[in-house]
């Protein structure tokens, strides 16, 4: 699949599931842009005490997680002389 708008629901649904619909780039943009300014209000403020208040992050849908290989899992090496005896054998 090729050319998939990065809004679409095949995306999401390879991306993670149906949270990430409708998550293109712009959203996360937008969603990082918040956070930006978040952090930079908290750094720049002049606040009581001297201490700033938590900003929450702009929700964002949970990435999924990758499965992890098993050393036994790897692929045996393939040398030449492998795949001239495949070729060959008839």
């Amino acid at each position: 699949m090729q050319r998939l708008p990065d809004t679409s629901l095949t995306v999401a649904l390879a991306s993670g599931g149906r949270d990430h619909f409708g998550w293109g780039v712009d959203r996360y943009l937008a969603a990082d842009l918040y956070d930006a300014l978040n952090v930079n209000t908290r750094a720049t403020g002049n606040w009581p005490k001297g201490k700033a208040p938590k900003f929450p992050a702009w929700p964002r849908p949970a990435a999924r997680a990758k499965k992890k290989t098993a050393p036994s899992d790897k692929p045996k090496r393939v040398g030449v002389a492998d795949i001239y005896k495949k070729f060959t054998r008839r």
